[in-house]
């Protein structure tokens, strides 16, 4: 089920997820994340804003679009990285590892605040992920 988004929060999810997909084949994500922090921020956080309609809808966007926007996880915590920082809340961007049945190397992005898997459906997976890196959920001033 969609839940309810105001006409703004559709408007700047669907922009974002338009936007910010094509640049993880083109800049490093560091960057992109960086960029994306420089954007204006809220002053407080924006309870109007359902995070779990923000990520039906990113959801649904990037499964309906081709490449290069087709749903990754790395693409869709990128996208909500964005969208629930700008809503005001803070957010961990982790990507990890692990082998699977098969001994092969995967490779998972998700978002993490307070300390546990958010916006990721069975989460208890992402334990079983040997955390490679963590993008900052705060704003870093400038020097």
């Amino acid at each position: 089920m969609i839940r309810r988004l105001t006409p703004a929060w559709r408007l700047r999810a669907t922009l974002a997820a338009m936007a910010l997909p094509p640049l993880v084949h083109l800049i490093p994500l560091d960057r992109i994340i960086r960029g994306t922090a420089r954007s204006r921020k809220p002053t407080a956080s924006d309870d109007s804003v359902d995070d779990a309609a923000l990520a039906e809808w990113v959801d649904r966007l990037l499964t309906a679009l081709p490449p290069p926007w087709k749903r990754t996880c790395l693409k869709r915590a990128v996208v909500l990285h964005y969208l629930v920082r700008r809503a005001g809340r803070p957010a961990e961007l982790r990507i990890g590892v692990r082998r699977d049945e098969q001994n092969a190397l995967t490779a998972h992005a998700w978002l993490v605040r307070d300390g546990e898997p958010y916006l990721e459906t069975g989460a208890d997976h992402v334990a079983s992920f040997q955390v490679l890196t963590t993008l900052p959920s705060a704003v870093e001033p400038d020097h």
